[in-house]
């Protein structure tokens, strides 16, 4: 058996309706070409479909599955020591309670069974540990915490890919979101060009996302009522969709946010394609969707959110020819109809014709060949097709198939084999091959248990040790529906103020920066306030000489910076204005580049120092801050407001230029990045990489080196064994020939013999006795000549056997030699050149903290971040 392709089954005999000895074995890579599975109900199609799943984890080919109906939910049913206590818990007790077995005797019956069955077809039980460690196996349930729940919150957030090189991809993810959030909320036949609907959320999700703003539900709602955008094309943005038309549409939304099932979708794991296709140590996964329990419009939402996010990450990936993963659709009846397109149409047409480049195959299946768009599944170049259930499905089946083999299709011999096939009885036709042909499916390692229901979920991800840790949802990014919707705003709305001042303004809100607070003690600190004193001067402190000033944008109200501090306000609490605290800023960039590691990484190291060392000693990494962009930084203080004074190292401008030269020096030393090298393999990765990525890197390397190996081996062993062949039917031919000739050589002289005998007893004339010894002496000459073709055609069968078996070692020595390859990588450290550290920020930087009044104290909160 191959260890490189996969062990689907046996060879079936039409003409003698029966399984042969001889196994099937398929490519994995013709599986980037997409295969489909078509076959009634009955037929195997999921025995089919887990088999080729078990050898897709047993080559360490990662997967993710769509399973509308729990049958692939038995992939994690695999149980290396074959015990009845095993198979005990997934028994069906009403059946065997009708059949008169207790659920004892039935999980006996069901483990003698599958050892039978695995024996039969030549498992090993040691493959079915291999099977186990070979993958990391889960079931998610989106919308229901039976299984390992879902996060769509993540699909609403900027992808971590450049808007500007990526533009056409992303707006294909906006249109399929926005799509499926318009289908959640019962709105049909959406076109999105004709919908405003549609239209109106698509140029919310650009809006934020090209500015890589995520967006979360409450805040999409709050952006249906009040768009940041005046006009959509050239109409203004109220003619195009008016206020109270939003607002009936943002209660649609909200709707969805406001009902208690919805929790269930904003906990849980993001649709992080990345993580669902490897662990942190780089195991592969094999990752079940669990859809039986979503009503319709709920799996179409959520399988069109997948398809997006998959191939949002398929397009960030180098191409190959090999096999990267797998996406496995169990029934895609009604997701690619010929004449409808739901939100999941599009997306799969884009990866039927796409995803080959990128090593993504999809395997798709249906018992309903009627409903397709065969026109789509052209793309597919491998079709399995099991059991119909009526003429019409066949028909219907080759009318589709003639269509998409572009005229290359034998109507009458797929119709005739078609009309064969029995249980567990496909068809394969793969464009690989150059005819069709019968096989019957192997035994599966799975034990199959049928359809499993959400309760025993639970218990299936225990047997899989599959559990992830339910964060608490962020209170702040999903808003109680009250806190979301609002009526629409009037035409002219009010001007907004804070409680006890006048009307105020901000300066634009901060992008993509958070700023650090100065101090832990100045987040929230009071004083005694004396009559109408408050801290600081109107006066700026005069600057120091040759140092450069900086403003930190006021983006934060006083509800949200009291928000954002965990602090409510007094009711008695009233404004003061905003009081600028001074500190030292500084903030470089620096480029690592490196040729031969390929690597070209940015980084930034940002601090900010609110009280120096009296003495002048700054320890940088203590200060560390997240970056800032400069180009949101104010250029002056808001007016009215008040400052701290100047105090102690800041105040002096000598000190500023030791502390740069320092700061380089510091950035210099720490600013390393550590390279994973593996020499042999020729691959390096940044730290941008994560070590999940790099083992897959090196993983493909190898298995690129090994298969170009491969064929010189393969070739090499082939043409040897090829010649011993020759060589075993020439001696078996020469055998055959010498023994015809022993036989007529005893005959010819046991006629001799008799002739003489005959002669004597009857006084006629006999032959010379020298004729007799003649004979004799031929007949044991070819009697020699069998003997020695007899001993050659051993000896050339023991050659063939052991040349084989030398094959069959290479093969195994060169699979071993490749795969020590992978985890043969050592970590370098990389510093970066002076020339490559620019300073960006470096002076003194102001931070804008709110005055609260209230008890007769002031408190301060800080108002800048986000």
């Amino acid at each position: 058996m191959s260890t490189f392709h996969f062990y689907l089954g046996r060879h079936y005999d039409p003409a003698l309706s029966e399984t042969t000895r001889e196994s099937l074995l398929y490519d994995p890579a013709d599986l980037t070409t997409h295969a489909v599975v078509v076959g009634m109900t009955g037929s195997g199609k999921t025995g089919l479909c887990i088999g080729l799943l078990e050898e897709a984890a047993l080559q360490g080919i990662p997967a993710l599955m769509i399973d509308p109906k729990g049958d692939i939910t038995n992939a994690l049913l695999h149980f290396p020591n074959l015990a009845s206590a095993d198979f005990q818990p997934w028994i069906n007790a009403d059946l065997a309670r009708r059949t008169g077995k207790t659920p004892e005797q039935a999980a006996t019956e069901a483990a003698d069974l599958w050892k039978k069955g695995l024996a039969q077809w030549d498992i090993p039980p040691e493959r079915l540990q291999q099977l186990a460690d070979s993958a990391h196996f889960t079931v998610y349930t989106p919308g229901s915490d039976a299984g390992i729940p879902v996060s769509i919150l993540a699909s609403l957030k900027a992808p971590q890919i450049p808007w500007a090189e990526n533009r056409e991809l992303l707006r294909e993810k906006i249109s399929g979101t926005a799509t499926a959030l318009l289908g959640l909320v019962g709105l049909e036949d959406i076109d999105p060009v004709r919908s405003r609907e549609h239209i109106l959320l698509a140029n919310i999700f650009e809006n934020a996302w090209s500015q890589n703003k995520d967006l979360d539900l409450g805040e999409l709602i709050l952006q249906v009522q009040t768009p940041p955008f005046q006009k959509l094309g050239v109409f203004d943005i109220n003619t195009f969709f008016p206020p109270n038309d939003r607002f009936g549409l943002a209660m649609l939304l909200n709707n969805i946010l406001a009902a208690p099932t919805f929790q269930a979708w904003i906990e849980g794991e993001p649709l992080d394609i990345p993580a669902l296709l490897y662990t942190p140590d780089g195991l592969p996964r094999h990752t079940i969707f669990y859809l039986a329990h979503l009503t319709d419009s709920e799996r179409m939402f959520f399988t069109t959110l997948l398809l997006a996010a998959l191939e949002t990450w398929m397009r960030a990936q180098p191409g190959t020819p090999a096999l990267r993963a797998l996406l496995y659709f169990d029934e895609i009846f009604g997701y690619l109809p010929p004449a409808r397109n739901p939100p999941s149409k599009n997306l799969l047409l884009r990866l039927l014709k796409q995803a080959r480049a990128f090593g993504l195959g999809l395997l798709l299946v249906t018992q309903n060949p009627v409903d397709l768009d065969y026109k789509a599944l052209a793309n597919a170049g491998t079709w399995f097709i099991g059991k119909l259930q009526t003429e019409r499905d066949k028909d219907r089946l080759l009318d589709g198939l003639e269509g998409a083999t572009s005229g290359n299709f034998n109507r009458a011999t797929f119709n005739t084999l078609i009309s064969q096939l029995g249980k567990r009885v496909f068809l394969l036709h793969n464009i690989h091959q150059p005819e069709p042909l019968l096989f019957q499916t192997r035994w599966t390692m799975n034990y199959l248990a049928g359809p499993l229901t959400r309760t025993q979920l639970p218990a299936l991800n225990a047997l899989a040790a599959s559990s992830v840790e339910k964060p608490e949802p962020d209170p702040n990014l999903i808003p109680a529906a009250a806190d979301v919707i609002a009526p629409p705003p009037p035409s002219t709305p009010p001007t907004p103020s804070l409680a006890g001042s006048g009307p105020q303004t901000s300066p634009p809100p901060l992008k993509n920066s958070q700023f650090p607070s100065p101090s832990p003690s100045l987040l929230i600190s009071s004083s005694p306030l004396p009559g109408s004193e408050l801290p600081g001067s109107q006066t700026r402190p005069p600057l120091p000489a040759k140092v450069t000033e900086y403003f930190i944008p006021h983006t934060l109200t006083l509800s949200q910076a009291a928000e954002k501090d965990g602090s409510p306000l007094p009711p008695d609490a009233q404004s003061r204005g905003l009081l600028y605290r001074p500190a030292l800023l500084a903030q470089a960039s620096v480029r690592l580049l490196n040729r031969k590691y390929n690597l070209d990484h940015a980084l930034q190291k940002t601090v900010s120092v609110v009280e120096p060392d009296p003495r002048g000693l700054l320890h940088w990494e203590e200060f560390e801050t997240p970056a800032l962009d400069p180009r949101t930084l104010d250029r002056g203080p808001v007016p009215q407001s008040r400052f701290a004074p100047l105090e102690g190292k800041l105040a002096e401008s000598a000190w500023y230029p030791a502390q740069q030269t320092d700061f380089l020096e510091w950035i210099y030393r720490h600013a390393e990045v550590t390279v994973r090298a593996n020499e042999a393999l020729k691959v390096y990765a940044g730290p941008n990489v994560s070590p999940a990525e790099f083992r897959t890197l090196c993983s493909n390397a190898a298995r690129a080196g090994r298969d170009a190996e491969l064929a010189k081996i393969s070739q090499t062993h082939a043409r040897k064994i090829e010649q011993l062949k020759l060589k075993l039917a020439r001696e078996t031919r020469e055998l055959e020939s010498d023994k015809s000739e022993l036989s007529q050589r005893k005959m010819e002289e046991m006629g001799t013999h008799a002739e003489n005998v005959f002669g004597f007893l009857t006084g006629s004339k006999r032959r010379n006795i020298s004729t007799s010894l003649s004979k004799r002496r031929m007949t044991e000459k070819a009697k020699a000549d069998v003997e020695e073709s007899e001993a050659e055609l051993e000896s050339l069968e023991q050659q063939l056997a052991s040349a084989e078996q030398e094959k069959a070692t290479a093969l195994e020595d060169l699979n071993q030699r490749w795969a020590d390859l992978v985890t043969n990588f050592t970590e370098i450290p990389v510093q970066p050149f002076k020339k490559d550290i620019r300073v960006e920020l470096f002076g003194l930087a102001w931070y804008p903290y709110w005055l609260v009044e209230t008890g007769g104290q002031v408190i301060e909160l800080p108002g800048f971040g986000s």
